[in-house]
C-alpha cells in the first residue's frame, strides 16, 4: 500500500523541477495539497511543468533559477514566499552529471561546472531556504545527493565529491537546525550508471518514482524523528 499525505496550506519549493525526480516530486506534492514553486534552468520546460500543474487545478508557479547563480537562488526562494506567503518544505534537486573521466586528466573546467551545481547549488538553495524557515520556526528540506555520495566508482572523483559534500551539508546543518524546529535529511538514489543498477531498472526493480515517494516521506510528520540521514534509495545496492 502507497502512503497518502495531506499537504494542504503548506508551500514546497523544488529545484531541477523541470523534468525528470525534480518533476515527479513538484507533481507528488501539489497532488498532496502544497502550493508548489518550480524552479529549473531550462525556462520551456519549468513553464510547461507549471502549466500543466495549474491547468489540473493546483497551485504552481515557475522559476527561472541556475542553481549555480547564488543571487538567482536566493530571488526564486523570496518569489516563492512572497507568492505563497511561506515555505514549508524544500527539495533540492538539480543536478548535473559529467562523462567519466581519468582522476589524472580531468580538466579543471568539468570539477568546477558539476561542484558549481551540484554542491554549490545545494548549498545556496539551502542556505536562502533556510533564512526564511528559521523565522517560522519550521520546515523540512530534502537534498539529492547519490549513490554516488556513498560509493566510489573509476571515472567519477568529481562527481562522486560534490555527492559526498551534499551529505556533508545535509549532516552538519541537520544538527545546527534541528533545535530551531527544521529538518533537513538528503536521499540518495540510485542514479549511477553501473550495469547492475541500469538491468534493475530495465527489470522494474529500482523505480525513480521511489525517490519522489521518499522526499515526501521526509517532509511529512511520519518523518518528524528523522534528522541529518543520507536515505539510500537504491534497490540494495548499497547494502551488499
Amino acid at each position: 500500500m502507497n502512503p497518502t499525505y495531506d499537504f494542504t496550506g503548506q508551500v514546497a519549493f523544488v529545484t531541477g523541477a523541470g523534468s525528470g525526480m525534480g518533476l515527479a516530486a513538484a507533481r507528488a506534492f501539489a497532488t498532496s495539497g502544497a502550493a508548489v514553486a518550480l524552479a529549473d534552468v531550462n525556462e520551456a520546460a519549468v513553464h510547461e511543468a507549471a502549466k500543466d500543474l495549474a491547468d489540473a487545478g493546483h497551485q504552481a508557479l515557475a522559476l527561472v533559477c541556475d542553481v549555480a547563480d547564488e543571487d538567482q537562488v536566493a530571488a526564486a526562494v523570496d518569489r516563492t514566499v512572497a507568492t505563497f506567503g511561506r515555505l514549508d518544505m524544500a527539495y533540492n534537486n538539480a543536478g548535473l552529471q559529467i562523462p567519466p573521466a581519468d582522476a589524472a586528466d580531468e580538466g579543471a573546467d568539468q570539477f568546477d561546472r558539476v561542484h558549481a551545481i551540484n554542491l554549490r547549488g545545494v548549498w545556496a538553495s539551502m542556505k536562502h531556504e533556510l533564512r526564511h524557515m528559521r523565522e517560522q520556526g519550521s520546515g523540512a528540506i530534502v537534498n539529492c545527493s547519490s549513490l554516488g555520495g556513498l560509493v566510489g566508482l573509476p571515472g567519477r572523483a568529481s562527481y562522486h565529491s560534490s555527492k559526498h559534500g551534499v551529505i556533508g551539508l545535509t549532516t552538519s546543518a541537520a544538527l545546527e537546525y534541528a533545535p530551531r524546529g527544521i529538518r533537513i535529511n538528503a536521499i540518495c538514489p540510485g542514479t549511477i550508471d553501473t550495469p547492475m543498477v541500469s538491468d534493475m531498472i530495465a527489470k522494474g526493480e529500482l523505480d525513480r518514482a521511489e525517490a519522489e515517494a521518499a522526499v515526501l516521506w521526509l517532509c511529512s510528520p511520519g518523518a518528524g524523528f528523522v534528522i541529518g540521514v543520507a536515505l539510500p534509495v537504491d534497490g540494495g545496492y548499497t547494502a551488499r
